[in-house]
């Protein structure tokens, strides 16, 4: 009797555990590591402490992008839009700058008002080269500059050529999908973001 309690314990793990594996992709603890940046407003925070027991979509993106970014943007807002009003106080947005040189904090909040995005449950983040770097080698995203000039003022100007995503991170700063941030299927992401929140 007791080995066939056994056999079901065990077959009925196996299931559960697969069943999470095959729903999510990823399962990759975030919180092992603390980055310190600026948001939107020069208040200095932590990430991912920030987002301690949120369902949180981020993205890395620079604001002098002429599409991918802006379009990733927009993906998030169309999310946010969509969320059940069960869910709408239970998930974060986070967008990360990769290009902290040119995106200070107040260039950022711009870049949110212009799309009318409030910060209740958004937040725009920027830091220095080091702690951005380790984020990017976090998340797997890449950022290359590519063709570069100056301006009539003679500042330099550049595009980068970079990772297009959108991530899924859980309740327990855990990373659990990626979606291309561009293009994204925003039914999968809501029906992620649901099955997070039951």
């Amino acid at each position: 009797m007791n080995k066939i309690i056994l056999v079901v314990v065990v077959t009925f793990s196996f299931v559960f555990i697969t069943s999470c594996y095959e729903h999510f992709p990823l399962d990759q603890d975030i919180t092992r590591t603390q980055n310190t940046f600026l948001n939107q407003d020069s208040v200095k925070v932590e990430f991912p402490k920030i987002i301690k027991d949120k369902i949180t979509l981020m993205a890395m993106v620079y604001t002098h992008c002429p599409d991918i970014c802006p379009m990733t943007t927009h993906n998030m807002q169309l999310v946010q839009r969509r969320l059940p009003d069960d869910l709408k106080d239970k998930v974060k947005f986070v967008v990360i700058s990769f290009d902290p040189n040119r995106d200070t904090p107040a260039v950022l909040k711009k870049f949110a008002e212009i799309r009318d995005i409030t910060f209740d449950n958004w937040t725009f983040l920027t830091g220095d080269n080091q702690n951005t770097k380790e984020v990017m080698l976090k998340f797997d995203v890449k950022a290359i500059p590519a063709d570069s000039s100056y301006d009539e003022n003679g500042e330099l100007s550049y595009s980068i050529i970079h990772t297009d995503r959108i991530s899924l991170i859980d309740q327990d700063g855990r990373l659990r999908s990626n979606y291309k941030g561009s293009t994204a299927n925003l039914d999968m992401i809501l029906e992620d973001i649901k099955y997070l929140g039951e």
